[in-house]
């Protein structure tokens, strides 16, 4: 997973000093780092098994914890939109206008400035595929808060009222910068795969880029394909553990 990516992932910021009055020599630029981003929608601390889940087997996961920078010190809102506007601005999520799911409060406020935002005033391609939930009409959704390249579902998840009609999961139509578009295959399938064109047109073009995947498929309704499903279809206790 991401074996394509080549920069550094870590984020650093420096400044120049003066010294008896004389600017001290310049330190040559170094590459701007790539940064891909990912959040998992209702997938629970224990739900992985490098943390030590003796159910589920999540090879990929697993690998991509191992090589990865980690938050373990970030405080989440009692439900997702709130967790992401404070995520994306770095501010209480109150403060952005942001404090539940429904009912217009999730939409983010105007004037927030977002890490995409950031990024792309900095030179940066950005990115988004899979779930956004901070508001689905201008001036809220992706592409209006400093996403260049928008992939996304509509409301809060696959299914709900403000998706696209007749979702599944599977084979379903998406908002690809805000026109709908049909796809082929398991969501998070199609959002991975779609942030790898992404990544790989940035790099042909020697651009840094944002990439920010959040998925869905943890959240309910908890469809999948068979073949996944089929592996725990025998253990014991499963379903009381979801």
């Amino acid at each position: 997973m991401f074996r394509t990516l080549q920069r550094r992932t870590f984020l650093f910021s420096a400044c120049g000093s003066l010294t008896a009055g004389t600017a001290r020599a310049a330190a040559p630029l170094k590459p701007q780092p790539n940064v891909v981003f990912v959040l998992t929608d209702d997938q629970g601390y224990g739900d992985l098994a490098c943390l030590g889940n003796p159910v589920l087997k999540t090879p990929h996961l697993d690998a991509l914890h191992a090589r990865s920078v980690r938050f373990t010190n970030f405080h989440a809102s009692p439900t997702c939109s709130p967790t992401r506007a404070a995520l994306l601005t770095g501010r209480y999520s109150n403060a952005t206008g942001v404090w539940h799911t429904i009912m217009g409060r999730s939409l983010l406020a105007p004037g927030e400035v977002t890490l995409a935002d950031c990024f792309r005033a900095s030179g940066y391609r950005t990115g988004i595929f899979g779930k956004w939930h901070l508001g689905d009409n201008y001036p809220c959704r992706p592409q209006d808060r400093g996403f260049e390249e928008a992939l996304v579902h509509g409301g809060g998840g696959v299914w709900q009222t403000p998706d696209y009609f007749g979702n599944d999961y599977q084979d379903d139509t998406y908002f690809h910068n805000g026109k709908p578009r049909a796809f082929s295959g398991f969501c998070t399938d199609v959002w991975f795969d779609n942030a790898m064109r992404f990544i790989e047109e940035a790099q042909s073009q020697k651009t840094p880029f944002f990439c920010y995947i959040a998925t869905n498929a943890p959240h309910g309704p908890m469809w999948a394909p068979d073949s996944y499903a089929a592996r725990y279809a025998e253990v014991k206790g499963l379903k009381e553990m979801v």
